[in-house]
């Protein structure tokens, strides 16, 4: 499901604020662990911490 886009912004320390309800969308909470990587050309993802290994070691990707 496709959800409304939420704005924000890079700050001065690299630092990027996400929308309460956005992690929520999510199912993360404050405090989750993720790993970060880039997808392309202006594309981020951001992935659970523990998803991304339970992956890795069944599939061999991310």
């Amino acid at each position: 499901m496709i959800r409304e886009p939420a704005e924000t912004a890079v700050d001065d320390d690299g630092r990027v604020a996400l929308p309460l309800g956005l992690l929520a969308e999510a199912g993360l909470d404050t405090g989750s662990r993720l790993l970060a990587f880039s997808d392309g050309d202006g594309r981020i993802v951001l992935q659970r911490e523990a998803d991304a290994l339970d992956r890795l070691l069944h599939d061999g990707s991310l």
